[in-house]
């Protein structure tokens, strides 16, 4: 019971104080030296996980993304934590990787890769992150037959913030029809309506779409009923708030490895409320190497019919 109160937001000085009056004045086990002991055994599990073969099931997907947690012991006031969760064949989201990494460096995230990469990870089909540059460098550099997908939730954030706030709810509704839209040409469809009403005044915003444009809509390649789950990074954005109130609670850390050791308990306690991907059935066909149009799978039958239609234009 100690260390889950702990994770959810207790203070090693105040488990006396509380709960004594539960337990009596001669419970044992709630001194902050016992509190900070069993913190200390989380090291040794984080250790264990860091160590483990991965090489025995395969994963479609990969969600990465770094966060910032203040340390109070150190030279470095804060240590960023580089975070990667796996899509394994079955549909069910599994922790993967919690490092350590210098303001999510190209460096710091190849590291990571090429650590999961020796331990038996295969080549995912499909990445998904915002946009930092050293992720997405290491990322080509490990594993260069990944697909990258960009996270939506930070994209349209970024160019939301390039937009005076009074046409902010206008614009949000506009971005929100190109996210939603069912094909890849409805998107870009989309786009051009949102270009027509902003472009001219506000290139900025334009621009931020333009340039990652293909990044964001890879997943349009892949099954329609995985699609709510690509297009951002909360499955980590969710967890993080757990991360970032236990920090915020003891004024940070004690040192780097307990950083460490606390998120990944924290986010190891959270993988058992991560929902399964939809279509779970379907990560299959994407390991194998199915390839999809706006969400559907291409077979001959689809494939002849797209033919024959193209056929008939030239002939028309």
């Amino acid at each position: 019971m100690i260390p889950i109160l702990y994770l959810r937001g207790l203070s090693t000085g105040d488990f006396r104080p509380a709960l004594e009056g539960l337990l009596g004045e001669d419970a044992a086990g709630l001194s902050a030296s016992t509190v900070s002991r069993l913190c200390k055994e989380w090291e040794a599990h984080h250790d264990r996980f860091r160590q483990r073969l991965l090489s025995f099931t395969r994963y479609a997907y990969l969600f990465m993304d770094g966060i910032h947690v203040r340390v109070r012991l150190g030279e470095d006031p804060k240590v960023c934590l580089l975070i990667v969760i796996g899509v394994r064949e079955d549909g069910c989201k599994e922790l993967v990787a919690v490092e350590d990494g210098y303001r999510e460096s190209t460096e710091s995230w190849a590291g990571v890769f090429r650590d999961l990469k020796r331990r038996g990870l295969n080549e995912p089909k499909l990445v998904v992150s915002d946009g930092a540059l050293g992720a997405w460098a290491a990322l080509r550099d490990v594993y260069p037959g990944a697909g990258e997908q960009r996270c939506w939730f930070h994209a349209s954030g970024n160019v939301i913030d390039a937009l005076p706030k009074r046409l902010q709810p206008r614009a949000k509704g506009l971005l929100n029809e190109i996210i939603e839209a069912p094909t890849r040409k409805d998107a870009r469809q989309a786009l051009e309506v949102f270009r027509e009403e902003y472009g001219a005044k506000y290139p900025k915003a334009l621009a931020k779409l333009d340039r990652d444009w293909t990044p964001l809509t890879a997943f349009y390649d892949y099954p329609a009923e995985h699609w709510r789950h690509l297009r951002t990074t909360n499955p980590i954005e969710s967890s993080f708030a757990t991360v970032r109130l236990r920090t915020r609670v003891t004024k940070g850390a004690g040192s780097k490895a307990a950083a460490l050791a606390m998120a990944y308990k924290l986010l190891e306690s959270a993988q058992e409320r991560w929902r399964r991907f939809n279509g779970h059935e379907l990560v299959t066909d994407v390991l194998n190497g199915a390839k999809f149009k706006d969400g559907i799978k291409v077979t001959d039958d689809n494939t002849n019919d797209d033919n024959e239609m193209t056929e008939e234009k030239v002939a028309a």
